[in-house]
C-alpha cells in the first residue's frame, strides 16, 4: 500500500465536552441574554443536549474520533472546546481567557491535554506567558493551505500573543483587528477552506483587514457570507475533507459552496448561538499538521 493510501485512511481526532452544564448564566458578548435561557432552561438545555450528540455523530460519520472532555459544573462555556488551545504538529498552547468567567477553564483544559500527552495524543503542552490573553483556536484559526495562523485581536486575544504563537508553532500569524462586538472570535467571521477559499463575512475587520484577507487569499477564493447567515454563525463551521459541518445556512451561501464542491450538513446546534457559539466553536482538531501532512483527511478523494 503506498504512503499516500496509507495516509487517506487514518480517522481525524477532534475534541469535544458534552454539555451537560451548558447554560447562559452570565453576559460577556452581545448574543448572551441569560434571562431568556432561565425562562425555557428546561426545554433549551434539552435540545442542546440533542444538537450536540448530532454534531458528534455527524462528525464521526464524517471519519473523526471523538475525544471528550469531562464537563464541570460551573463552568457552562467548557463545551466551546475551541477556546481550549491551539493545537498544529502534536504541540498544544493552552488557552488563557479575557472574562473571570472563563478563567476556570484554563486549568480544566491543562489537565484533558496533559492526559492526551500521557496517552500519546499530543507530544508537547506550553502555557501561555503571564498577563497575556489568547482564547484558543477561537481566536488563532489555521489556513490548512497557506499554513498561517489568522489571529483575531482587538475583542478578546490580545495581539502581543502573535509572537508566543510563531516561536510555539514557527508558522506565520496574521493578526487581524476584529471591530463588531458580535464577532468577538475570529471563527465567528472567518474560515479557511481545505480547497484554498475563505469564507468570511468582511462587516468583522476594518479596512486593513478586508485589505489582508483579500491579497492574502486572491479574489478567486473568497466566499463572502451575507449578513443574514453571519448573523447566524454560518461562518462557524467545521470542515472535514470537503464536508462543512454548520448548525444552519442559506440556500444562497450553501450554492456558493456547493458550486466549489463542498457538501453542506446542517445539525441542530442552534441553541449554542444563545452563548454566541456554533459548529467550530464546539470542536478542537487535535491531529492538525502544518505543511499540508493531514491532507488525507482534510481534503479525501
Amino acid at each position: 500500500m503506498s504512503e499516500d493510501r496509507t495516509r487517506s485512511t487514518r480517522r481525524a481526532r477532534i475534541l469535544m465536552c458534552a454539555p451537560d452544564h451548558f447554560e447562559v448564566s452570565y453576559t460577556i458578548n452581545p448574543w448572551m441574554h441569560p434571562d431568556r435561557w432561565q425562562n425555557e432552561s428546561d426545554v433549551l438545555a434539552a435540545r442542546s443536549s440533542q444538537g450536540w450528540g448530532s454534531l458528534a455523530e455527524v462528525l464521526r460519520t464524517l471519519g473523526a474520533d471523538v475525544e471528550l472532555v469531562p464537563p464541570v459544573p460551573g463552568l457552562p462555556d467548557l463545551v466551546f472546546t475551541a477556546n481550549a488551545a491551539v493545537i498544529l504538529d502534536g504541540k498544544a498552547l493552552v488557552a488563557t481567557f479575557r472574562h473571570p468567567e472563563r478563567q476556570g477553564e484554563t486549568p480544566v483544559f491543562r489537565q484533558a491535554f496533559d492526559a492526551l500527552k500521557a496517552r500519546g495524543v499530543l507530544d508537547e503542552i506550553h502555557d501561555m506567558p503571564p498577563g497575556l490573553v489568547l482564547e484558543g483556536a477561537g481566536d488563532c484559526v489555521f489556513d490548512p493551505v497557506r499554513d498561517v495562523f489568522w489571529l483575531g485581536y482587538g475583542q478578546r486575544s490580545d495581539k502581543e500573543s502573535a509572537a508566543v504563537i510563531e516561536r510555539t508553532f514557527g508558522c506565520e500569524v496574521v493578526p487581524l483587528r476584529l471591530v463588531d462586538p458580535r464577532f468577538y472570535h475570529m471563527d465567528t467571521c472567518l474560515c479557511p477552506l481545505n480547497g484554498g477559499e475563505a469564507l468570511y463575512f468582511p462587516g468583522a475587520f476594518d479596512a486593513a483587514g478586508n485589505d489582508l484577507i483579500a491579497r492574502r487569499f486572491g479574489a478567486d477564493n473568497l466566499i463572502v457570507a451575507p449578513e443574514a447567515d453571519a448573523r447566524t454563525l454560518s461562518v462557524n463551521a467545521v470542515n472535514v475533507g470537503r464536508d462543512i459541518v454548520v448548525a444552519t445556512m442559506s440556500a444562497v451561501l450553501r450554492g456558493m459552496l456547493e458550486e466549489r464542491g463542498y457538501r453542506v450538513h446542517e445539525v441542530p446546534i442552534t441553541d449554542f448561538s444563545l452563548s454566541g457559539g456554533s459548529a467550530f466553536c464546539l470542536t478542537l482538531k487535535l491531529d492538525r499538521k502544518s505543511g499540508g501532512r493531514d491532507i488525507a483527511w482534510e481534503m479525501p478523494l
